[in-house]
């Protein structure tokens, strides 16, 4: 059976005007921005109205990420359809892709099958323009950077200790690192620089995390950019570049309404990186969604142990939200990769191999229950494949638990595919969420912290912080960030710190390499490995299928 493709279905789509979905959702069409027909940007007086008690949260995270795929954003977007379907007010909250992986190997962050947002295209593709902001806002406090050393450098910036990079959102490895200032007095100090891409840059935590334009200043002064010859952080605020970048950032902090193909009003807003960020769309939209719904759905980056320890850890406790239930999505097929199956091997029944992967299931759903104190169901996103013997199995398993487990067929039925979903949420919204712990106090110092993810979350063993990184937290708490969250970026195929460790490893150790702070989004980054900030296209790049029609028609788009 031939399937339509992503793009192809969403191009089907009879889209409502954007008007008309803001009016869905309650928003008075005067906070109401539109880019075109069908996007447009909602005014941030609307979280003011006091007169509407906020919705409830699902959070939507998964189990460890595998080439197989899980369908996170697909079963969040089908969620939201299958709790409009049975008569619930409902809005969605996402994150907005990111051009390099679009056009490199990972795809866009829209949805697939009947549970997508639309236009799929413009999210894609630019958008409004966000990430474009962020990248303009990143490169001016770069540039006056390097004209305050140029001019003087009156602050006694030491050029070797310049911690902020450039940034482009595109996946381009030649960028990683460079020497730039050359050609003479005239053209600059040289120095050894480099490139992010703009989801990675500091910038875009910060735009993610506040709640206002207010807020959003304050963090902007604070991004630490370099330290000088005796050592003292030099901010933003120092450079004078504060005023200009939130000039630059004012329009894109609005969030950006759309729909999904079934007319569901979904915010798609900011998107940081879930390994050195915190992977969450913006506070503001989440807060929003949750003021405009009786039920707000959104979803953290990669697995559970990553997005939601962080969404949880850091986005929660920053902002004071906190979700009513949590959906772990799951499929057979990547829990038989987590029991050692080739991505060749997974077409058949093997419910050996789904014994030896269901742990890491079992790992995530004991993390949301008896770490993080939330309730919580499973969302299986079922293939053809899979067999009824292999689905009972998993059902078996998370009842163990006390936690049933959910069919989801969203990406063939759209909403239809997500009513026993949404009943089983609705369900679990009414328990009492009033039990929710972090996983850490603030209290605790940063070392103790980075322990308590590691043996709580990650069911690792121990920690061993090398002695360059031990220095680097000495310094950090001489600073006075011993009361930051911590955000640690580690692989995201594995528990662990090691990408061959399937399934839930335990007696692990996990290594730190660096440690560095976020000052401006608040959260010390706990390096354990090579965590790359800049990727680089494969070899056939997703950009090579990609084409436009002379009617501007796009087509290679998923």
């Amino acid at each position: 059976m031939a399937y339509l493709t992503d793009i192809e279905i969403a191009q089907q789509c009879k889209m409502k005007h954007i008007l008309d979905i803001a009016a869905t959702a309650g928003i008075d069409e005067n906070k109401v921005e539109q880019y075109g027909n069908y996007k447009a940007k909602i005014d941030l007086s609307v979280l003011n109205d006091e007169t509407k008690k906020d919705g409830k949260l699902i959070l939507v995270t998964a189990i460890t990420p595998t080439p197989a795929g899980e369908g996170k954003t697909t079963t969040t977007i089908g969620l939201a359809d299958g709790l409009k379907k049975i008569g619930k007010k409902v809005v969605v909250a996402l994150r907005e892709p990111s051009l390099g992986p679009v056009f490199g190997v990972k795809g866009g962050a829209a949805g697939g099958g009947y549970a997508q947002v639309v236009p799929m295209e413009d999210i894609n593709l630019h958008f409004t323009g966000d990430f474009h902001a962020i990248g303009a806002a990143n490169n001016l406090l770069a540039a006056m950077l390097d004209n305050h050393i140029h001019q003087g450098n009156a602050l006694g910036i030491d050029v070797r200790k310049i911690t902020w990079k450039r940034a482009v959102d595109m996946n381009d490895r030649q960028l990683r690192f460079i020497t730039d200032g050359l050609g003479g007095k005239a053209n600059g100090v040289p120095r050894e620089d480099g490139f992010d891409i703009t989801v990675a840059s500091e910038i875009m935590a910060v735009f993610c995390l506040s709640d206002s334009i207010t807020d959003l200043k304050e963090r902007l002064s604070k991004i630490i950019v370099a330290y000088t010859f005796d050592d003292k952080p030099v901010t933003a605020g120092d450079l004078g570049a504060v005023g200009a970048m939130t000039a630059l950032l004012k329009d894109a902090i609005k969030p950006n309404l759309v729909q999904t193909l079934e007319a569901t009003p979904a915010f798609v807003h900011g998107g940081p990186f879930a390994n050195i960020a915190h992977g969450c769309n913006s506070v503001i939209a989440t807060k929003m969604a949750m003021k405009l719904g009786d039920y707000a759905v959104t979803e953290a980056g990669f697995g559970a142990d990553l997005g939601a320890e962080k969404f949880l850890d850091i986005k929660c406790r920053m902002s004071g939200i906190r979700p009513n239930a949590v959906v772990i999505v799951a499929t057979v097929r990547a829990l038989k990769m987590h029991g050692g199956l080739d991505k060749k091997q997974l077409n058949s029944e093997d419910i050996n191999a789904l014994k030896q992967g269901i742990p890491n299931l079992l790992r995530h759903v004991k993390n949301i229950k008896d770490v993080f104190n939330l309730p919580c169901v499973v969302a299986v996103n079922r293939f053809p494949t899979d067999t009824d013997k292999e689905i009972e199995f998993i059902i078996n398993e998370c009842k163990a638990l006390s936690v049933n487990t959910v069919l989801s067929t969203v990406w063939a039925n759209g909403g239809e595919g997500g009513i026993e979903l949404a009943n089983e949420v609705v369900r679990l919204c009414e328990e009492d969420n009033s039990a929710f712990t972090f996983s850490y106090s603030d209290d605790l110092s940063i070392t103790e912290k980075i322990e308590a993810i590691v043996k709580k979350v990650y069911g690792g063993f121990q920690v061993n912080i090398m002695p360059n990184a031990k220095k680097q937290i000495e310094q950090l708490e001489s600073l006075g960030f011993s009361n930051a969250p911590v955000c640690i970026a580690k692989t995201q195929y594995s528990l662990s710190d090691d990408a061959t460790k399937l399934g839930a490893p335990t007696d692990f150790t996990v290594t730190v390499k660096n440690v560095k702070v976020s000052a401006g989004a608040g959260f010390i980054v706990v390096l354990t490995g090579d965590i790359m900030t800049m990727p680089g296209l494969p070899k056939v790049p997703a950009a090579e299928k990609i084409d436009v029609d002379k009617n501007g028609k796009i087509s290679g788009l998923f």
